[in-house]
């Protein structure tokens, strides 16, 4: 009975959680930390419980506030809008072939880098860019977002559920690619068709804009040309730590953390301008959310989910594919791609001495369910959350309302090609 009672407490408190933080009646950080704080309170995890869970996750906190901190100084040196105008001379102004140019390059950036680290360098870029074009900006970070998470799918270290699913599954870093890559790639051209044909008409710019991003002279862009190359050169030696990580074993937010107090050393930036700047609201916000997912994660939910699949599919192997490429694109987005992977990680492990023949497929429609779902809510992955507050420093606010509207989209086409590649493949 009181078992029930706990059961019943937490799922009512997740799911009005979730609904107010939907509907934005109330600020977001505030109603994560309640949401958190409840589930303390009735009991679902204890206190220690919690505080282990922010101590797990710390990790992605420090890495968005290090990085915030180096994006915010490197945006004061004009270098982004550099960049940002070079690349619309480059194309004339076209703003559709912008878009496509830069959701390319953040598909494949994410593939050989990681998402997250392609979301730091693309979204400041973007912005400055589609302003300059008197665009609206959230459909190019959403699209940015969305191509960054396909993208990563493709390979061992584009995202971090390969990497858990390469631990646990023992699968090599080729084999991510052959068995992968072929409906990532699909799934691009699809999604890029699809954007071509519905936004085409709102991505008009007149003549004269083109013009003048034209005769615009990018060396004015530049304001402090000493703290441009001291923060890229801090940039680049954290992308390289980040990159060697796999190697040096040294952490992503130790790396992020590291560099931003040393570019505000040798920048000479006073620490309190700098660290009003951080969105502190959105670091409370997803700490709220850590807390309420692992109190979910608590009671059991998953492996229940693993139960049924497993009894519902009844040995049929491809059937069971299926199935945990449905039910991960749906937990994904919820508790998170990481936390999913490695619960439904643990079922796959479970129940893989039931099945006979190739069971690869299971972990290959885990990889796409949790990596692909993620896109569908701002906190299925770090890169989505990184997007986000990026886009929020600069002015720009993606509700988590309106990711939801396009995630959901974009998750429900790569869900039918997955399924559909499959079935087809193995």
């Amino acid at each position: 009975m009181k078992e029930s009672l706990v059961l019943f407490a937490g799922v009512f408190i997740f799911l009005c959680t979730f609904y107010l933080i939907i509907s934005e009646k109330y600020q977001k950080p505030t109603v994560s930390v309640i949401g958190g704080g409840l589930m303390i309170l009735f009991g679902i995890l204890d206190e220690e419980k919690a505080l282990e869970t922010i101590g797990y996750n710390l990790e992605i906190l420090c890495l968005l506030i290090g990085m915030m901190i180096i994006v915010e100084i490197m945006s004061e040196t004009g270098l982004f809008q550099w960049v940002a105008i070079k690349t619309a001379q480059s194309v004339k102004g076209n703003a559709m072939k912008i878009l496509m140019l830069f959701s390319f390059v953040t598909a494949f950036c994410s593939a050989m880098l990681d998402n997250v680290t392609t979301i730091l360098l693309m979204v400041p870029i973007t912005i400055f860019l589609v302003k300059k074009l008197k665009l609206d900006p959230k459909p190019f970070i959403l699209i940015e977002i969305f191509m960054s998470n396909i993208g990563g799918t493709a390979t061992m270290i584009g995202d971090p559920p390969n990497l858990i699913i390469a631990s646990l599954g023992d699968i090599g870093f080729n084999e991510f690619i052959l068995n992968l890559m072929p409906v990532i790639v699909l799934n691009i051209i699809i999604i890029l068709f699809v954007i071509r044909i519905f936004l085409k008409k709102k991505l008009k710019v007149s003549r004269e804009l083109k013009n003048s991003i034209m005769e615009l002279d990018v060396s004015r862009t530049i304001k402090d040309k000493k703290l441009m190359v001291q923060s890229l050169v801090i940039f680049l030696i954290v992308i390289f730590g980040f990159l060697t990580n796999i190697f040096t074993h040294i952490g992503l937010a130790a790396i992020a953390i590291l560099g931003s107090f040393i570019l505000i050393l040798i920048s000479k930036k006073k620490l309190q301008e700098i660290l009003v700047k951080v969105e502190w609201d959105m670091i409370f916000f997803f700490g709220g959310l850590f807390i309420l997912v692992q109190g979910i994660e608590e009671l059991g939910i998953v492996e229940r989910l693993g139960e049924k699949i497993i009894f519902l599919t009844q040995g049929n192997l491809k059937l069971t594919s299926g199935l945990v490429l449905i039910v991960s694109t749906f937990i994904s987005p919820i508790l998170g791609a990481i936390p999913s992977t490695l619960s439904l990680g643990k079922v796959i492990l479970e129940i893989l001495p039931t099945y006979a023949g190739e069971t690869r497929i299971l972990w290959w429609a885990l990889s796409l369910g949790a990596c692909l779902g993620g896109n569908m809510t701002v906190i299925g992955t770090a890169a989505n959350m990184v997007g986000v507050l990026v886009a929020q420093q600069v002015g720009v606010e993606i509700s988590f309302k309106e990711f939801f509207k396009y995630g959901i989209m974009v998750v429900f086409q790569t869900t039918f090609v997955s399924l559909i590649y499959l079935y087809i493949r193995y």
